[in-house]
């Protein structure tokens, strides 16, 4: 070898050595619309405003401090209010997560900024259909990006931070808001306007997303993302699957109206450990007698908050189903899952006490 051929080889390698020393974790960021994209009138206006006002590469342009510690390529899914979010949106994330996984190893991460009335049941839906082990993070906003204290930049900072950092793999989905990382399975939004709204009411958080690094102290034990055995690759919709709620009075009309409607399941929003009336038990023994192949099947969950819903003996004999811990909108998401694979009750029951 010469001594310029040497010279250029030497140049070469400082060269990729540079290249590799500069470059930094590869983030896709999924915008689907939400608080976090949201404007309204003045600064101090907090809560009356238009969701899914910005694109999301408004708001990565937005966070200058982002350039700091990843690449981000940016695509626009919806631009919505999260009140409008639907089980088609959720399927268009979990395909689309999928596919980015497969066809980029470089990837390091995904997050998502969404509307947060109806974040949780997006981040459960994932966590039970993403078949990765890399990190998929949601982030929303309690305040719109025009007010004078917007939490949305530092939500999105931090998810992006969250979604790179190697402790953050194999832990299942994550939601991150207010410099907390939450499981998505056990994950609510529990106040109405304040920042500190996602809790995990008994359970608690993962973790913490400081300055100096992103922390976990624990992980979730349940069936998730490569454990899971849903699979919604050809799916273009999901069972249709009802909320009942059961209160003081309620009588028989509500579940009567979610037997008419067609729903192939319901879950029901009980009082105290997963129980309804007496009237309302006998919609549930007249479902109980229908002919298994058309019959709604039933899932018990509660009303209540925390706590487990437990088998019960009046209620197994009706074939209504234990939720345990999952709060009605979560056990709602699992079911919809579920009767995409049988409508054998044994083999859900089952799925509620892995998943």
């Amino acid at each position: 070898m010469t001594r310029a051929a040497a010279a250029l080889a030497v140049a070469a390698a400082v060269g990729q050595l540079a290249a590799a020393q500069t470059s930094k974790p590869l983030v896709y960021v999924l915008s689907t619309g939400g608080t976090i994209s949201g404007r309204g009138d003045s600064s101090t206006n907090l809560t009356d405003y238009r969701s899914g006002s910005l694109l999301g590469e408004q708001l990565v342009a937005g966070v200058p401090e982002i350039k700091t510690v990843a690449d981000v390529r940016v695509e626009q899914v919806a631009n919505v209010s999260s009140t409008d979010i639907a089980p088609s949106h959720w399927l268009t994330l979990a395909k689309r997560i999928d596919r980015i996984f497969t066809d980029d190893r470089q990837a390091a991460g995904v997050v998502i900024t969404h509307g947060t009335n109806t974040l949780e049941e997006t981040a459960y839906f994932l966590n039970l259909t993403v078949r990765h082990d890399r990190p998929v993070v949601l982030v929303g906003s309690m305040r719109p990006s025009t007010a004078i204290s917007a939490d949305g930049p530092i939500n999105l900072l931090n998810g992006i931070r969250t979604a790179i950092a190697p402790d953050a793999r194999g832990k299942g989905v994550l939601v991150v808001l207010n410099d907390e990382i939450n499981a998505a399975r056990d994950v609510t939004k529990t106040n109405t306007l304040r920042v500190e709204t996602f809790r995990a009411p008994e359970l608690g958080l993962l973790g913490y997303v400081d300055g100096d690094r992103v922390t976990f102290y624990r992980a979730s034990t349940r069936r998730h993302t490569t454990r899971s055995e849903f699979d919604v690759t050809g799916r273009t919709e999901l069972p249709p699957v009802a909320i009942v709620y059961s209160y003081a009075g309620a009588g028989t009309a509500p579940l009567d109206a979610a037997v008419a409607s067609g729903a192939a399941g319901i879950v029901i929003a009980g009082t105290g450990n997963g129980l309804v009336s007496s009237e309302e038990q006998t919609v549930l023994r007249r479902i109980a007698a229908m002919d298994r192949a058309r019959r709604p099947v039933v899932v018990r969950s509660a009303r209540v908050g925390n706590g487990r819903v437990t088998p019960r003996a009046a209620y197994d004999e009706m074939d209504a189903i234990a939720a345990d811990n999952l709060n009605p909108q979560k056990a709602r998401v699992l079911l919809m899952l579920a009767l995409t694979k049988t409508r054998d009750t044994k083999e859900i029951a089952r799925m509620f006490s892995e998943y």
